[in-house]
């Protein structure tokens, strides 16, 4: 070979009908057919012979079983990987349709959403552009508009789905800082003066997309609770008229329907006044308290929401929806503009067509409407709405249990579906009360007869249900209570032997 010689790559191998079989296309939409029954039947069979929420298996147990999985050795065939998939994940996963599951804010998932979930990942649709979702576009703007509609936001309202909570919420802060510096006529120059308000009680992404968005360390301040975990309009509006004297300019107000913790609901009419008189952009996070939307008796538990500028709505949280399915709305559609971008080769500048990367974060995205919008036309919004209100009045009836129950204490009630309290054993002082409901949490999970939630507040140990099923009893979260109390007491028993 001389100097000037170079080696002749080789060409790559060219994918064998064996490969190709593997992709869905017309000559193997049978085999789809098959393979997609097959898994949903070994689901299916789970779900119902399911007698806990979990086998109380560890990570380090998991852990084996996976990291022996070689990934460059393939099993050659579908019902062989699903033998496997039962051992690696399957037999252990979280079962969130068991009444005994009490702990996240995790929900059975409706049929319809099912059906959406199997369509639209096989079809594969991505909404970023028309080109490649067509009327998938179309149903999810639809959406957005009957959600604006329930919210009450008005005929210039818009929106997006979103992956979740966390990114609706960014997203509408986006929007809120982009506004304040225009209203300000500034850029980003101004970012070191923004403050963000918020609950002690509000959502942990607030302060997280603080940090993504390029605001100064201590950017958001928490405004004070009352007894109900409500925030308090009168030390909003003092923190307002105090970061306005400091030269400080306060970009947004985030307004809670539905804390995580405590299902608080803050007090929307008055915030969105103290917002409308300062000229304050005011979002509010209802990925929880969204359900309201459909209830026949609890609407009003949202008035006020109308008035904001921008909200969060999960409807993979009380619209009984699979993950992922989020949205953010806005009162004014011409707010969106700064999440747009143009690219020539996606969405130039002047397109005819509707093109919803237009107004979202993301570009490639999964038509997550599809799940709503068949959940919507099988069972109707007044369905899901009984369905969340037999959630709240199952909530209620567990508390006035917990609260009658001289085993525990409760904290008030929660006008959603959480229930907050501990177990106070006879004779021992906080801290050792503290460690005996972590212990009671921790030994409940690993039996998997049932799983609860811990929180911390006022810097003491506390457990927590949250009820997102209708088919969790009350005698359920009596048996879970009586579980709890049983872990509680051996841990002391063995503590003081």
């Amino acid at each position: 070979m001389t100097a000037t010689m170079r080696p002749v790559a080789a060409a790559p191998p060219r994918p064998g009908p064996a490969a190709r079989a593997q992709l869905l296309h017309a000559g193997t939409a049978e085999a789809y057919r098959r393979a997609v029954l097959a898994g949903v039947d070994r689901v299916a069979r789970r779900v119902a012979a399911a007698d806990r929420p979990f086998t109380g298996i560890g990570p380090d147990a998991l852990a084996h079983r996976i990291d022996a999985v070689d990934l460059d050795r393939p099993l050659g065939d579908g019902p062989a990987a699903l033998d496997e998939l039962e051992e690696v994940w399957l037999r252990d996963a979280v079962w969130f349709h068991h009444p005994r599951y009490l702990a996240h804010l995790n929900c059975p998932v409706a049929l319809p959403a099912l059906l959406g979930e199997a369509m639209l990942s096989a079809v594969n649709a991505s909404l970023d552009t028309w080109d490649q979702s067509a009327g998938a576009t179309l149903v999810e703007r639809r959406l957005i508009d009957w959600t604006a509609g329930r919210l009450g936001l008005g005929p210039a309202a818009d929106g997006v789905f979103t992956s979740g909570g966390s990114q609706s919420n960014l997203h509408g802060l986006l929007l809120a800082r982009q506004e304040t510096c225009a209203r300000h006529a500034a850029g980003h120059e101004l970012l070191p003066r923004l403050r963000v308000l918020t609950s002690t009680a509000g959502h942990f992404s607030v302060r997280k997309s603080a940090d993504l968005l390029g605001l100064a360390p201590g950017a958001v301040v928490t405004v004070g609770t009352d007894a109900e975990r409500r925030m308090h309009p009168a030390a909003v509006r003092a923190e307002l008229a105090r970061r306005r004297r400091a030269g400080e300019v306060v970009m947004a107000v985030v307004a809670t329907a539905g804390t995580t913790d405590f299902g608080s609901i803050d007090p929307l009419p008055e915030l969105a006044e103290a917002c409308a008189a300062e000229g304050v952009w005011l979002h509010v996070d209802a990925a929880y308290g969204c359900g309201l939307l459909v209830s026949p008796t609890r609407r009003h538990l949202l008035a006020g929401v109308e008035r904001a500028d921008s909200v969060t709505v999960d409807f993979h949280k009380s619209f009984f929806q699979p993950v992922s399915s989020s949205a953010l709305l806005v009162r004014d559609r011409r707010t969106l503009r700064h999440a747009t971008y143009h690219a020539d080769y996606l969405n130039p500048a002047g397109a005819a067509v509707p093109n919803q990367v237009d107004k979202s974060l993301q570009t490639t995205r999964r038509f997550d409407a599809l799940k709503l919008w068949l959940t919507l036309r099988v069972m109707g919004p007044d369905a899901i709405g009984v369905l969340f209100d037999e959630v709240v009045e199952r909530a209620a009836a567990a508390w006035s249990l917990v609260a009658a129950d001289p085993r525990f204490e409760v904290l008030p009630r929660s006008p959603l579906s959480t229930v907050v309290f501990r177990h106070l054993p006879a004779g021992a002082d906080a801290a050792r009360a503290d460690e005996a409901n972590r212990h009671a949490r921790r030994a409940l999970t690993a039996s998997g007869q049932a799983m609860v939630a811990a929180t911390v507040v006022d810097g003491r140990q506390y457990l927590k249900f949250t009820l997102l099923n209708p088919e969790t009893t009350v005698a359920d979260v009596g048996q879970v209570l009586d579980l709890v109390a049983a872990h509680a007491g051996a841990y002391l028993a063995g503590e003081a032997q």
